[in-house]
């Protein structure tokens, strides 16, 4: 059996028919892991031995008494909390941190009966755009090893990409599940603000980050959303979806209007990406959709009010990091306030330190009116743009990122260049709205992800569009240990 080709929704299949057994299935993705992870690096660490135990447990009950996706493997971004398991968060300062309890989102996994694989790889504490920030490892892109798969879900992207798992979670603060989503090649579900309990994730910047899906297949990230979706009332901040998410069975898009962002299309996205996004467009009006342009004029102070914002909140998160409760704690200091520096020091990475340092300043006395109270307000032009857009079109489409995967190495050195790699997608995040990143063609042998963004609460309407559209554009080609095969 070829996992490459296989989905989650399969894989249950193949399990409710007994034509596989769980035992067999988790060793099919172990026995994968083991053969192309030592290339593309996507995980942390395995846990090969509990997956098989608990895929024995599965086969040992009555297929009549198993639960809706017992048995069907996943891989979890190492910022969500999991009971026993080290979570680090991409970062040295939380090696051997062992949680106590599950996020919300893992405990609804098992609810579910969903076996869990391992630990993904990310930029660390979620702050990065490519994985090459990760305390550990850098990722690599399945399609070409030589290029990052994007972040800080890039782990999570690269797993499904590689077939290394049938389906993952990632979280996204600006971008981090749709952008690394568009450079692998897979589907990256991002949802409103709040549809997902944030209890047990590990904040970066809590008014932004939202848990979602990457998966193969917009039915595969469907079935994910409606298993972790609900209101959490352990999570202030938690509302849940209006109704369940059902799977999507759109054959059309007549009806429907798309406002193609003017402000997009600018001289930061490349001519191969623009070329694969045109071929989207008209395979939405091929479908029946109507597609008019459409302005977002504050969108493009986005990346400076999201580079002031989330800088401000992971300031404040991160202050817990200091080697007293949990985590890294220095062995030389020589009183308190040397322990407390020593052990951020040592234990953050350069660019955690980098927004720490941008954050503490912008909220600090005589500055935090110049600007992170601008920055709010710019949120709020934002948030109003994006009311006025969807007062005269359902859904706004866009690409996903101005650019294919970058090498390894070419914008460690320039900050400003990498943040531009989520150009498209932080206003998103600023305004709390869903967004969803599907396969839409190649350049130059390299996975173009289109974007689909719906006003707030509108997931089932994104989900079924992008159905419809990823069975038009009918993306079937997958990465090969890096050898693309378009």
């Amino acid at each position: 059996m070829d996992v490459r080709n296989l989905s989650a929704v399969e894989c249950r299949a193949l399990l409710a028919s007994r034509e596989v057994s769980a035992q067999e299935l988790v060793r099919l993705y172990i026995d994968r892991i083991e053969a192309v992870d030592g290339d593309v690096r996507a995980f942390l660490a395995v846990d090969a031995e509990g997956a098989l135990r608990r895929a024995a447990a599965v086969d040992a009950t009555d297929p009549a008494d198993r639960r809706p996706w017992e048995g069907v493997p996943i891989a979890l971004k190492d910022v969500l909390c999991v009971e026993g398991w080290e979570t680090t968060c991409g970062s040295r300062i939380l090696a051997g941190y062992r949680p106590p309890y599950d996020a919300t989102a893992v405990a609804k996994l098992r609810e579910a009966g969903v076996i869990l694989l391992g630990r993904l790889n990310m930029d660390e504490f979620a702050m990065g755009s490519s994985t090459e920030n990760s305390g550990y490892h850098a990722t690599r892109n399945p399609w070409d090893l030589d290029r990052v798969p994007g972040g800080s879900s890039g782990g999570s992207a690269a797993c499904v990409a590689a077939a290394e798992a049938p389906w993952t979670l990632g979280t996204d603060t600006g971008g981090s599940i749709r952008q690394p989503a568009s450079l692998c090649g897979v589907v990256g579900f991002k949802p409103t603000y709040g549809a997902v309990s944030r209890y047990g994730l590990v904040a970066f910047a809590s008014s932004l980050d939202q848990i979602g899906p990457l998966t193969g297949c917009v039915t595969d990230a469907a079935a994910l959303l409606e298993i972790i979706a609900g209101h959490d009332p352990r999570d202030s901040t938690s509302t849940g979806l209006p109704e369940p998410i059902r799977l999507p069975t759109a054959t059309d898009l007549v009806g429907k209007r798309f406002g193609v962002v003017t402000e997009y299309m600018g001289d930061a996205c490349e001519p191969g990406v623009r070329q694969v996004f045109d071929q989207a467009v008209a395979a939405v009006t091929a479908l029946g959709g109507r597609c008019e342009e459409v302005s977002l004029p504050s969108v493009e102070k986005g990346i400076a009010a999201y580079y002031i914002i989330a800088p401000a909140e992971a300031s404040s998160n991160l202050a817990r990091f200091d080697g007293v409760r949990y985590g890294h704690r220095t062995v030389h200091s020589d009183n308190l306030l040397e322990m407390y520096t020593r052990t951020r020091s040592e234990g953050f990475g350069a660019e955690v330190k980098r927004r720490i340092m941008i954050g503490t300043y912008v909220l600090s006395s005589g500055y935090y009116e110049a600007y992170y109270g601008q920055a709010q307000k710019t949120r709020t032009l934002i948030v109003r743009d994006f009311e006025r857009a969807f007062a005269r079109v359902d859904y706004l489409i866009s690409p996903t990122s101005p650019t294919v995967a970058f090498k390894v190495g070419e914008r460690t050195d320039d900050p400003l260049a990498m943040y531009l790699s989520d150009l498209c997608t932080i206003p998103v995040n600023l305004a709390g709205l869903p967004g969803i990143s599907l396969p839409a063609g190649f350049s130059e042998g390299l996975p173009v992800g289109v974007q689909i963004v719906g006003p707030h609460f509108s997931e089932q309407g994104l989900i079924d569009v992008a159905y419809a559209l990823e069975q038009r554009l009918d993306i079937k080609a997958r990465p090969v240990l890096g050898e693309v095969r378009p």
